[in-house]
């Protein structure tokens, strides 16, 4: 079965902004001096970023990074 780039690449793009509201909930738990919840969702933007990296592979040619 072929590779369905264009909704694997819309899965990315949904991935991206995730990551980019939890790191903006990560910074606002850090200011606020609430170490355990944004070093727990800095865990889960890690994982985010390496999921997305990981469908990258899947999209581009040769398994080569975007």
């Amino acid at each position: 079965m072929p590779v369905p780039h264009a909704e694997l690449s819309s899965v990315a793009t949904a991935l991206d902004e995730l990551t980019r509201r939890i790191v903006t909930i990560a910074d606002q738990a850090a200011s606020d001096h609430d170490d355990e919840t944004a070093s727990e969702l800095f865990a889960v933007e890690r994982a985010l970023r390496g999921a997305n990296r990981r469908l990258g592979r899947l999209t581009t040619p040769h398994g080569r990074r975007r």
